[in-house]
């Protein structure tokens, strides 16, 4: 049976400062994430974007790296999915996907592509 890998890599700009949480001897930060891509159609391009809503954890003598999640910073996160599955006070089942943020550091910022123009077609 092949390994199946449950991971991901994304950048994108913190959508807001993270919400984080301290318990006993852990804390979570909770963040969105804001990513975007550019698609073409025909002549047009348009840019298609979402926020991804993320989770960090980290001991609390590490949740010092959590001072990055502040709104407008461009990051790399690296991490996993994990499924979640709850019954609200009806007993109505519910589920989610929770993508948890195993390292998160500022990303390389690159330039767009420049868009080429179009080659004509014709004689010499």
């Amino acid at each position: 049976m092949k390994k199946i890998e449950n991971n991901f890599v994304v950048t994108g700009f913190v959508g807001k400062d993270a919400e984080i949480r301290q318990f006993t001897t852990a804390s979570v930060a909770r963040f969105p994430l804001a990513i975007a891509r550019q698609e073409k159609n025909g002549e047009d391009t348009n840019r298609i974007s979402a926020l991804m809503n993320m989770e960090a954890w980290r001991k609390n003598e590490n949740a010092g790296s959590f001072d990055q999640l502040t709104k407008g910073t461009l990051l790399t996160v690296e991490g996993y999915f994990k499924p979640e599955e709850w019954a609200d006070q009806g007993g109505v089942k519910h589920n989610r996907i929770v993508m948890v943020a195993v390292k998160f550091y500022p990303a390389v910022e690159k330039e767009e592509a420049p868009v080429e123009p179009k080659k004509k077609k014709g004689k010499k």
